[in-house]
């Protein structure tokens, strides 16, 4: 098994060196093929990223493989990209802009895209925090109290499946801004389905600790503030993920309708004219984003439910 281990971290390595010799001494077919030093610093920065997942995997595991086969396909995708584009030839160059003319987007447009970044969080955060404070806070009252557990459990099981996208050109229209209409597209969107959880979740509740409560003469203020809280928490964050990831993907879709700014914007205007470049770089992008926030949502997680 190490030995296995160790070809294969090996393996990465020489993968590695073998796109560092193509881009830089074997030929390409193709013309505009823009300077590689982008593609150099961006091969540079992931073997910087392995080589600490590698130290800090080592902590749990002597021989982390998880990172090692996630290095190994991005090794090998880049290296297939580059040969099937620049120096064959095969794949079409307008389709298929080689790596090198992806990465320099970086290099030439990385402030407008990291402005993009940022407008796009604006909105996903806002929508987001104000879906999971309404949808913790109603779900946990509706979820306590039975008459309006049995009013609004069935309305939420209709809501909660419904994409939020499909408001959107409704939302575009009855909102006084495309950005307050985007955060109530991304506000909808986790609501419901943090509604509906949160009802179930105090709705399952162990009877014993209901009839201590009782027992005890304890305060719905309290018994929501002190016990239910505490034991909702964990689910409110391990959804976090999922409800973080799922609103991303909402507003990719509604900066398409109307936006000035933003990734998906960068994505949807790329698209009219063509630039399938900026269209690549605007995907990793994306990428990027979301494993950054799903690593941010882990951490809390971690942080704050040491007891689950």
């Amino acid at each position: 098994m190490r030995k296995a281990m160790k070809l294969r971290i090996v393996f990465a390595h020489l993968l590695m060196a073998a796109l560092i010799l193509v881009v830089a001494l074997v030929p390409n077919h193709r013309r505009n093929v823009a300077d590689p030093t982008a593609f150099f610093v961006t091969i540079g920065i992931i073997e910087v990223l392995y080589l600490v997942a590698l130290v800090h995997g080592r902590k749990q595991d002597p021989f982390p493989q998880g990172s090692t086969d996630i290095t190994l396909c991005v090794w090998v995708l880049l290296l297939l990209w580059e040969i099937f584009g620049p120096v064959l030839g095969i794949a079409h160059n307008v389709l298929l802009p080689s790596p090198e003319n992806v990465f320099n987007v970086f290099a030439d447009h990385g402030g407008e895209l990291a402005l993009s970044v940022v407008s796009s969080l604006e909105l996903l955060l806002s929508g987001f925090f104000f879906g999971t404070l309404f949808g913790v806070i109603l779900g946990v009252i509706c979820g306590w109290i039975p008459r309006l557990r049995a009013m609004f459990y069935p309305i939420a099981n209709v809501f909660a499946p419904i994409p939020s996208v499909v408001f959107t050109p409704f939302l575009v229209i009855l909102m006084p801004n495309y950005r307050l209409a985007a955060v109530m597209v991304i506000l909808l969107g986790v609501f419901w389905p943090q509604f509906l959880s949160m009802i179930l979740r105090v709705g399952s509740l162990p009877p014993a600790i209901i009839d201590n409560t009782r027992v005890l003469k304890v305060s719905n203020l309290t018994m929501i503030t002190k016990i239910i809280m505490p034991y909702i928490l964990p689910d409110i964050l391990k959804g976090l993920r999922i409800s973080l990831t799922t609103g991303f993907l909402m507003l990719m879709y509604a900066e398409s309708f109307g936006a000035k700014s933003g990734i998906g914007y960068w994505i949807s205007n790329a698209n009219v004219f063509a630039n399938y470049a900026n269209i690549y770089a605007g995907i990793i992008t994306c990428g990027i984003t979301v494993t950054v926030l799903n690593y941010g949502s882990a951490w809390l997680q971690k942080r704050f439910t040491k007891w689950h």
